[in-house]
């Protein structure tokens, strides 16, 4: 059996840990991505959670990637460096 655990932090780990696979395969005509999408090979139940959050596109679909929202993307990239990006001892 699994010990409780706090859903928000693995959402939160789980988000950070799409940006690390994000990729955007769109782009406006100044080269800017449109969107971003992330291999969604999580845990479903983080996945759902995020998607009922409005971080993601419904994940329930037949592609191996996920469509980030504005804000999911902007908090993912943002949880990313909090929890992942080593800080610059010299700066």
């Amino acid at each position: 059996m699994k010990p409780d655990y706090d859903t928000k932090k693995v959402d939160d780990a789980v988000l950070a840990l799409l940006w690390l696979t994000a990729f955007s395969d769109s782009k406006d005509s100044e080269g800017n991505p449109l969107y971003y999408r992330a291999w969604k090979g999580h845990d479903w139940g983080a996945m759902e959670r995020l998607h009922a959050a409005g971080y993601i596109d419904n994940p329930v679909s037949k592609t191996k990637s996920v469509v980030f929202t504005k804000e999911g993307a902007e908090r993912s990239a943002a949880l990313f460096r909090k929890l992942f990006v080593q800080e610059d001892e010299h700066a």
